[in-house]
Parts: structure tokens; C-alpha cells; sequence
């Protein structure tokens, strides 16, 4: 089984950026669902939006990514994303959970404007056997 327990927070960029994660606790178990939700604030109209995993090893691995101006949701393999502008919110959708998922997951804001990447992190991924 992969359990995942989730401890969210969120960091603020330059006063014009928060992302925040919810719900601060989840879990799922092997070849179920899961999908990690992310709200952001954000005056800037271009900017982009980006899940990251980051496995024990500590390495950052981007995932997915959504561009404001693209209104088809992004799907790669098996994480695809929820992206609701109106709402400013997206979520990632990993399919079929396995093992390999155990690991910290970051919800990214970019602004172009800006350049300086705001997250929001979700902390403490384990796998229980």
C-alpha cells in the first residue's frame, strides 16, 4: 500500500503571489486516485502554473505545467491537472498511485513580471508497506 500524509504550507512571493494547499491531510493506497489541490492569488494576467515532486533523493522533478492562456488541461502520463481560472485554482491528478509517488509534491506560481517562482509545499509523503 502507498499511504500518503500530507502537511501543507505556503510561501509568499514579492506581495503579489500566495499559493496555498489543501487539505492539509490525505492518503490513498496503491493503484487508487489521488489528487493534491492548490489555490493561488495572483494580480499578474501571464503567468504559469507547475506541480514538482521531489522523491528522498531531493531532486526536483517537474511534472506537469499550465499555461494561463492554454483552456485545455494538461495531462502527461498519469498526472493531468484541473485548471480553473476563474476560481484560481488547479489541481494535480495522480492515476493508478504506486510506490514510486511516495515523495514531497510543490504547486508552483510564475510570474513572468515577477520572475521568482512562489510555492506552496506539501510535505511528508510515506509508504507503508
Amino acid at each position: 500500500h502507498v499511504i500518503m500524509s500530507l502537511l501543507c504550507k505556503g510561501k509568499f512571493g514579492i506581495s503579489i503571489a500566495q499559493v496555498t494547499q489543501l487539505p492539509p491531510a490525505m492518503s490513498g493506497k496503491e493503484g487508487e486516485d489521488v489528487t493534491l489541490n492548490c489555490k493561488y492569488e495572483t494580480r499578474d494576467s501571464n503567468y504559469v502554473l507547475s506541480w514538482y515532486k521531489q522523491p528522498s533523493s531531493g531532486e526536483m522533478i517537474l511534472l506537469i505545467r499550465q499555461e494561463v492562456y492554454n483552456k485545455m488541461n494538461a495531462r502527461i502520463n498519469r498526472y493531468s491537472v484541473n485548471f480553473q481560472k476563474s476560481d484560481k485554482s488547479i489541481s494535480l491528478t495522480i492515476s493508478a498511485l504506486q510506490l514510486g509517488d511516495s515523495a514531497i509534491y510543490f504547486c508552483a506560481l510564475q510570474e513572468p513580471t515577477e520572475g521568482e517562482v512562489t510555492e506552496g509545499d506539501i510535505q511528508k509523503h510515506q509508504s507503508l508497506a
